[in-house]
């Protein structure tokens, strides 16, 4: 099979096509012929080298999200068969590229991965796993009691887009920051205040909840009130001591239950995510410049 091998830390440039041997499912796992695989920052942060816990020693097969079908089973797989349309979450903090989802085939556990509803396109069901987990997750750290107020950053991104909208879904009054001549998207998305990416946040606070997606780290702390809490997708400065902000990084987790809800949220049209634009897998190089250069309207997939 062809995959797309991180030859060095370095540029885009270090992305190469290579051959691999095709995997094969142990057992628990099945063989999916990727038909989608979502780009991600997480995957420049991979070609980088920042990591947490350090870099990946190259060669290594970068990407998270896939979505595709099932062409072979390993022994006491029971509720996926050949042929079936799933798209998951290679949880990448454990694999560190083996697998990665930058590949024709991946050798995926099943509880990494979720049906895909009829009509939902793989490629857009690819956009879904590492994103949406990410922001459920958010939000099961947070553990509301009922309805509040949250402030969401980065809300024209993926995380933060479905931070929002799950947040608005749930019954809480949602303020979520938009890129410029991005306003009409998030605001779409439910919520109440679109705040411009310039804006001071400070302006918008306080509010007992900051999803800080981006994250900003320290321009989020005089948004939220004192006694608050703020939930980020990396570590970030500790806030002021003397307003007693709780500070949880938010760690993905495969959760097939979860994924599978989002995914039939997004075909049924109750859940939005976009596509900015496809790429054959060989031009995995071209898809990191595009996100290097930054100003994109949704996620670059890649298609093998």
């Amino acid at each position: 099979m062809r995959s797309i091998a991180v030859t060095a830390a370095g540029g885009p440039e270090v992305l190469r096509v290579v051959e691999q041997p095709d995997p094969v499912p142990a057992p628990g796992q099945v063989l999916v012929r990727v038909r989608a695989a979502c780009v991600n920052p997480a995957d420049v942060a991979a070609r980088v080298g920042r990591l947490p816990g350090g870099p990946v020693p190259p060669p290594f097969t970068p990407g998270w999200d896939i979505a595709g079908e099932v062409v072979a089973a390993g022994d006491d797989v029971t509720d996926l068969s050949v042929g079936d349309l799933v798209a998951g979450m290679i949880p990448w903090f454990l694999t560190r590229g083996t697998p990665g989802g930058y590949a024709e085939l991946v050798a995926a556990g099943t509880d990494w991965l979720a049906p895909v509803p009829p009509g939902l396109d793989p490629v857009v069901a690819a956009t879904v796993p590492l994103n949406g987990l990410t922001a459920h997750r958010m939000l099961e750290i947070v553990d509301l009691p009922g309805p509040t107020e949250i402030l969401v950053t980065g809300g024209s991104g993926g995380v933060g887009g479905f931070a929002a909208q799950l947040a608005a879904q749930a019954g809480h009054t949602v303020l979520a920051q938009a890129t410029h001549e991005d306003e009409a998207w998030v605001r779409g998305l439910g919520v109440r205040t679109v705040i411009p990416r310039s804006a001071d946040l400070a302006g918008y606070g306080p509010v007992p909840v900051v999803l800080d997606a981006v994250p900003v780290g320290d321009p989020a702390g005089p948004a939220v009130a004192a006694g608050g809490t703020v939930v980020t997708t990396r570590p970030t400065p500790p806030l002021d001591p003397a307003k007693r902000v709780r500070q949880e990084v938010v760690l993905v987790q495969t959760n097939r239950q979860a994924l599978g809800d989002l995914l039939k949220a997004v075909a049924n049209g109750t859940l939005r995510t976009r596509v900015a634009a496809t790429l054959p897998l060989a031009e995995a190089a071209e898809a990191h410049r595009r996100l290097d250069r930054g100003g994109l309207r949704g996620k670059i997939v890649l298609t093998p």
